[in-house]
């Protein structure tokens, strides 16, 4: 009932994020790119409109895959990523050059699957232990009290007035004690703690080196049920043993069956795999001959996860027939026509992704809420040193990052940071010796006297930035 009623609110969560209320968001975080965001926001409506579907016609409803094409450092992970993070949706990215074809040592593609799983395991864990971590915390504070003052024996029948005074007194010291937990008075004191430990960590031959992913999981968790539980002991302040102590209590609370139930649900209907670097297993000009045959075997071992099929996972079996897949990358040297054409047709939105202009620069290092230049200055703000960047500084930034990746090697956005860093490098090494002045105000002559030398020598610059 609970997982119901979760999964109620979830919806009408989603139902409020509308596709431009999406793109709004993303356009906090990720400069340009408004066709991809429409795509990514579009799909993302359409998993609550499935949801609202009656009868039978819900389970014929498919996801539109998506393919975005684009250079690197232009917003193709980021998209996905924030994407996720809007709707609380299980969410997993994947390299597909780390996957071979069956047969061959490596990862089977249907570890995707199992990881989205995980991930979706773990976020609905985090959901539930929030939810009952006002109940865990006054659990941990009465284990922390009972080490600290050991409950005191009743009396019984047979007692005497020293008897009664002694329990009233400790009674009296037990209530000041917790009190002095919850103002956090003894937060720096050192207390000796029992940590469960999990025996399966100390065996040294259940590894994936030796056993294959699923039946390493399967082995750890039937080990975990015979194997008896361990304690050893910790001495912690009590700050520190208080969250291990809440963690164990809300575990202890939360009801882990329907944790998964809920999990599944989530992976299937709403689980979103993001596969990057897809081009690198496209065969150029379909070749179909060396090396390339392994790449045509991961796509062939790929189509029927996003096509549609059950995975086996230690929580359950898993059906991908309703996973949103993104899949991204290059395509410097193929093309989306390179893929086979089975997996083509499965990836039926694809939305190229522009190259990043000098304007871009420098929207990106000024606009989102994220922005790099506000990074450095929350960071040199630990120093006690104020970083003011002009609006010329900037524009040099940007222009040299723009300059850079057209002579040496096109990057993207990732270029900025080299750059910014190479400016910055001098206040950050002196910063925490040299206090004076607390105000740092980066100009365009700051910037052109730390890197003009490097910029202009295209060797150098090929090492540096």
């Amino acid at each position: 009932m609970a997982a119901v009623e979760d999964r109620s609110q979830l919806l009408e969560q989603m139902q409020t994020l509308t596709p431009q209320k999406i793109v709004q968001e993303l356009d906090k975080y990720i400069v340009g790119q408004h066709e991809a965001k429409r795509a990514v926001a579009i799909a993302l409506r359409n998993r609550w409109r499935r949801q609202q579907v009656r009868g039978g016609l819900r389970e014929e409803i498919t996801p539109n895959n998506i393919i975005l094409i684009g250079p690197t450092g232009v917003g193709k992970t980021e998209i996905a990523r924030r994407l996720a993070k809007l709707t609380g949706a299980p969410f997993v990215k994947v390299e597909a050059t780390r996957f071979t074809e069956v047969g061959y040592v490596g990862r089977d593609v249907e570890s995707m699957v199992r990881e989205l799983v995980e991930a979706a395991v773990s976020l609905v864990r985090a959901e539930k232990m929030a939810e009952v971590r006002h109940e865990a915390r006054k659990a941990a504070e009465q284990r922390l009290l009972d080490l600290l003052v050991p409950p005191p024996r009743a009396p019984g029948l047979a007692f005497s007035t020293a008897g009664i005074e002694e329990f009233g007194e400790h009674r009296t010291a037990r209530t000041r004690v917790y009190q002095q937990l919850q103002s956090g008075e003894l937060d720096d004191q050192l207390i000796e703690i029992d940590i469960q430990a999990d025996p399966v960590s100390f065996i040294p031959f259940v590894t994936s080196a030796q056993l294959t992913e699923e039946l390493g999981d399967h082995m750890r968790d039937l080990l975990r049920q015979l194997m008896p539980r361990h304690t050893r002991k910790r001495k912690l302040k009590i700050s520190e043993a208080r969250t291990i102590l809440e963690q164990e209590e809300a575990s202890k609370l939360i009801d882990m069956d329907a944790v998964v139930q809920e999990a599944l649900f989530r992976a299937e209907n709403l689980g979103i795999i993001f596969i990057d670097e897809i081009d690198k297993i496209a065969s150029p000009g379909g070749t179909r001959y060396g090396p390339d045959v392994s790449r045509e075997g991961v796509q062939r071992d790929l189509l029927p996860i996003v096509e549609g099929a059950t995975v086996r996972t230690k929580y359950g079996p898993v059906r991908t027939d309703h996973v949103l897949f993104i899949a991204a990358g290059a395509f410097h040297t193929s093309k989306p026509s390179d893929l086979i054409p089975e997996l083509q047709g499965r990836f039926p939105i694809r939305v190229e992704l522009h190259s990043l202009t000098e304007e871009d620069f420098v929207r990106i290092l000024t606009q989102p809420e994220n922005a790099l230049t506000k990074q450095y200055q929350a960071l040199l703000a630990t120093e006690g040193i104020q970083l003011e960047f002009t609006e010329d500084a900037v524009r040099e930034i940007a222009a040299t990052a723009a300059r850079v990746n057209q002579n040496v090697a096109n990057i993207g956005a990732r270029r900025l940071q080299t750059v910014l860093s190479t400016v910055l490098a001098d206040l950050l090494f002196a910063a925490p010796d040299k206090v004076e002045p607390t105000v740092v105000r980066v100009d365009t002559e700051y910037v052109r006297s730390r890197i003009s030398t490097i910029v202009d020598n295209t060797d150098l610059s090929r090492f540096i930035l």
